[in-house]
C-alpha cells in the first residue's frame, strides 16, 4: 500500500464523513477487514477524492447521484452526511434525488428521500 495515499485518504475520509465514523471503521474492521479499509482509503480516498481536479463539493454530488443509482442506501446515508460536510445544501440534495427519479425510478427516488429527510432532521435542516 502507498503510505502517502493512504495519509492523504485518511484525511480526505475525515474530513468528509468525520473523525469519529472514520476511526470506528478501522477499530472494527479487525484483521478480516482491516486490509480493506486501509486499501479503500488509499484508493478511494487518496488517489479518488486526493484528484484536487473535481472539488469536495462536486464530488460528494456525483457520489450521491452515482450511489442512489445503485440503491446502495447505507452508503447513500453516509454520503449524505458527508455531503453536508462537504457545502452541499438541502436544496442541492433534492434536486439530486430529482434526478435519481428521473433516471433511476421513483421508488428509487423515495428511498433517497426517506434517507436525506433523516440525515436533514439529525442535522437541524428540516
Amino acid at each position: 500500500m502507498n503510505q502517502d495515499l493512504f495519509e492523504k485518504g485518511l484525511a480526505k475520509r475525515r474530513a468528509t464523513l468525520g473523525a469519529d465514523y472514520v476511526d470506528k471503521a478501522f477499530e472494527n474492521a479487525g484483521d478480516f477487514n482491516l486490509p480493506f479499509q486501509e486499501a479503500m482509503t488509499a484508493w478511494c480516498w487518496g488517489f479518488g477524492w486526493g484528484d484536487e481536479t473535481i472539488d469536495a463539493k462536486t464530488r460528494s454530488m456525483m457520489n450521491l447521484a452515482m450511489i442512489g443509482a445503485l440503491g446502495k442506501m447505507h452508503e447513500w446515508e453516509t454520503h449524505c452526511r458527508g455531503a453536508l460536510n462537504n457545502g452541499v445544501s438541502k436544496e442541492e440534495i433534492r434536486a439530486i434525488v430529482h434526478v435519481i427519479g428521473i433516471y433511476c425510478g421513483v421508488p428509487q427516488a423515495m428511498e433517497c428521500f426517506r434517507v436525506a429527510r433523516k440525515v436533514l432532521e439529525e442535522n437541524g435542516l428540516l
